[in-house]
Order: structure tokens, then C-alpha cells, then sequence
């Protein structure tokens, strides 16, 4: 039996079930706390089956929930510099950025693609909350550039989904200036009368809000997002009063004329089909014979 003793170890590593990880199996509301196992989840796009609270999800989720199976093409993102400021604050702009890779597997906040809603052809642009808060640096910035380019070269209807907390501070004035150079590429898709829909997600705020994300043909927020530019709290600390309930979600903003609808995530593929179909008829035509 000595020969048993001696294989008995690599037999009990090869049939010995690795244990999973509790993260992977359960997620946990933010809303209501309730634990929600993880392909309940998933199959739900990630809205809480208790209280209907929509999650934050990766960019790539995003891309999964919004164009037809088999159909997505990702874009390269343009070559930045890592970090021009040489910025630190309690540990270096060069190691929060391979956290935030490793983490994400994306190169910055901002993942851009192409591929079909139903019959149209589409260029996403989607913030990944997971990356620095989503936040708008040049790599960003150059993204969306990138993204409308591909819009404009293909004649596709560009489709942007945020949720950032706005300018990356690890950038200063080379963050802000992306705000600008954003806008004025938006121009050139009205120049083009190339349809421009916005997706608003939980929480979108700071110069994204403050520039193309609130610059869209048709503004379409989630749930109970946070749409803004400064924060609640920050907001009453500075006017001394206290704010109406629901400011700065959805609901409210729709309320006031601030959107266009308020759509849950499971109608959301489907409104912006329909979206595209009213807001132009040649779009179809063109993107078709491109396709």
C-alpha cells in the first residue's frame, strides 16, 4: 500500500472541491441590506428582488444588458499619460490607477464599443463606478472622444451611459479640460443630426453632469439616481437649509423637467430601441448598409 500513501496527496488535491468565495455568492443590497444571492442577481440585471434598489454594475454588465448577444465590438482607449501632476495625496495617482485596473480589468473609467440594438447600430460609451468613482480624467475624456468619432465616421447613433462622481482631482486642470473639448464634440453630432441618448445612472454628478452627460438628445435616468453637480450635503451645508425630499433623484429631476423619462433597467434596452426608431428613420437605413 505504499504506493497509495505516496499518490493519496495529489488524488486529494485533484477531487477536493475548492471551497467558493462568500463575495461570489451574495451580494448585499445597499438599499435595504437584504443579502440576495448572486445569480438571483443576475438574472434580475442586478435590481434588488426585495425592494427593486437598481445596483451599480460593471461597464462590461452594461455592454451584456444593453446590445444584442454576439454584436459588441470594443474600442481601443487612446494612450494617455499615466499621471502628468507626478499627483500624490495618501498614496500615489500611478498606484490607485493599477488598483482600480486590477480590479476593474479595464484601463480606465470609461469602456467604449460598438454593436446592435436590435436593428440599429450603435456606439456605447459607459462609466465604470468601480474605476476611481467613474471619474472623468484624459484617458476618459479621450474615450468618449474616441467613441463620438466612431459615431460620427459610421453615422451611428451615440448612446452614453454615466455614473461618475465627476473630475478625476489627480488630473487638476487637465481633468476640467476635458469638459469642454467633450462638449464640442457632442456639437458635431447635432452639426450631423446623429441622435445622442444619455443613460443616467445612481450616482452621476460633478463635470460629467456639469458637461456631456446632461447634453444628450434624450435624457433617460434610472431609479432613484443621484443627478447633480455638488452633492445634497454639500448643498445644505452651504445654503444653511435643509433640501425637499427626493432632491437630486430621478424622480424629482423628472418632476422638474430636468429628464426625459424615468426607465427601469429591465424596459431600458427596449425604450432606447424605440427611441431610436421615432428620433430618425434614415439612421436604420444607413446603419444597416455600414453594417
Amino acid at each position: 500500500m505504499n504506493w497509495f500513501k505516496r499518490i493519496a496527496p495529489g488524488l486529494k488535491k485533484i477531487f477536493t472541491l475548492k471551497p467558493a468565495d462568500k463575495k461570489d455568492l451574495w451580494l448585499k443590497c445597499e438599499s435595504c441590506e437584504a443579502m440576495i444571492f448572486h445569480k438571483d442577481a443576475s438574472d434580475n440585471l442586478f435590481v434588488c428582488t426585495e425592494c427593486d434598489y437598481h445596483m451599480k454594475i460593471s461597464a462590461k454588465e452594461r455592454f451584456r444588458q444593453l446590445l444584442d448577444e454576439g454584436t459588441i465590438k470594443y474600442l481601443d482607449n487612446p494612450e494617455t499619460p499615466l499621471d502628468p501632476l507626478k499627483f500624490k495625496d495618501q498614496k500615489r495617482y500611478t498606484d490607485r490607477i493599477k488598483e482600480s485596473r486590477n480590479k476593474t480589468k479595464n484601463s480606465d473609467s470609461v469602456v467604449i464599443g460598438q454593436g446592435k440594438i436590435d436593428s440599429f447600430n450603435v456606439t456605447l460609451a459607459v462609466h465604470d463606478f468601480n474605476f476611481m468613482g467613474g471619474s472623468l480624467g484624459m484617458a476618459a475624456g479621450e474615450s468618449i472622444i474616441r467613441a463620438i468619432e466612431n459615431s460620427l465616421k459610421n453615422n451611428y447613433p451615440f448612446i452614453l451611459c454615466s455614473s461618475s462622481g465627476g473630475a478625476r482631482m489627480q488630473e487638476g486642470i487637465l481633468s476640467l479640460m476635458q469638459m469642454p473639448r467633450t462638449t464640442i464634440m457632442v456639437q458635431s453630432l447635432r452639426e450631423k443630426k446623429i441622435p445622442y441618448l444619455v443613460i443616467l445612472t445612481n450616482p452621476t454628478t460633478g463635470g460629467v453632469t456639469a458637461s456631456y452627460a446632461m447634453l444628450g438628445d434624450i435624457h433617460i435616468a434610472e431609479p432613484d439616481a443621484l443627478i447633480g453637480f455638488a452633492g445634497p450635503r454639500v448643498i445644505e451645508n452651504t445654503i444653511k437649509q435643509s433640501l425637499p425630499e427626493g432632491f437630486q433623484r430621478s424622480e424629482y429631476l423628472l418632476d422638474h423637467g430636468m429628464v426625459d423619462t424615468v426607465v427601469h433597467r429591465k424596459d431600458l434596452k427596449g425604450t432606447i430601441s424605440n427611441l431610436l426608431d421615432l428620433l430618425t428613420k434614415n439612421i436604420k437605413e444607413k446603419s444597416s448598409q455600414n453594417g
